[in-house]
């Protein structure tokens, strides 16, 4: 009798730790499935390949001479804002990477309300995307203070914060030392949203068509909503 309650013992005890192991590694996936996001990415990122990251679906290799199936720092930093399905709010000093004005225009294209706040002065520079962005209908505003607008900032559907010390320029991405960090942290990205806010309504065009200059050069007659 004894021998069999000892059987009957350890059998119950390793079913229990086998159940505890299960429960564990639920409670494991579980906390990391709802782990908010904290990420930071460094610059110069490597050269590589981003084709995929447009069409991930597509059958076709890329013939181009670029490094592919390399995880980067502007992959990744493009799939964050990729990621996007309602909203996209950015505030940038300078805007004259290719890849990253693709981003903004393929959110677009599925209908992403955008909202974009630059420099004025920054804007009309050479290589400047912003034209290519006001072109396709995307909403667009200038910083009408008397200082540099230089935030770098963006909000993907108002959840995520991606800011840093990067322009979103070549140079900065291939070549400076530069940082991002993205972020899901409410209390971070809740401060964001209420400056951007704050400068969107303060750059309305409409508080200005009154003023004494009728038409002043940086103010564009678009609302922008």
């Amino acid at each position: 009798m004894s021998v069999m309650w000892t059987v009957k013992v350890v059998g119950l005890g390793v079913l229990a730790l086998s159940l505890s192991v299960e429960l564990l590694g639920w409670l494991v996936r579980r906390l990391r499935s709802g782990r908010t996001l904290n990420e930071v990415l460094f610059f110069p990122s490597e050269m590589a390949c981003v084709e995929h990251i447009f069409t991930p679906s597509s059958t076709q290799s890329c013939l181009c001479p670029l490094p592919h199936g390399i995880d980067t720092c502007l992959s990744r930093l493009l799939r964050h804002i990729l990621s996007a399905s309602s909203s996209l709010d950015l505030c940038v000093f300078a805007f004259s990477n290719l890849d990253l004005c693709r981003a903004v225009l393929a959110l677009h294209s599925r209908g992403v309300t955008i909202r974009v706040l630059t420099d004025k002065d920054y804007a009309a520079i050479t290589g400047s995307r912003i034209g290519v962005l006001r072109k396709a209908g995307i909403c667009v505003r200038c910083d009408v203070a008397s200082v540099y607008m230089h935030h770098k900032f963006a909000v993907v559907d108002g959840r995520l914060l991606i800011t840093g010390s990067l322009n979103w320029t070549l140079t900065a991405v291939q070549s400076n030392a530069e940082n991002v960090i993205v972020t899901e942290d409410p209390h971070l990205v809740r401060p964001f949203l209420k400056e951007f806010h704050r400068l969107w309504q303060h750059s309305d065009p409409a508080r200005y068509l009154h003023s004494s200059d009728p038409h002043p050069a940086h103010i564009t007659t678009s609302t922008c909503d």
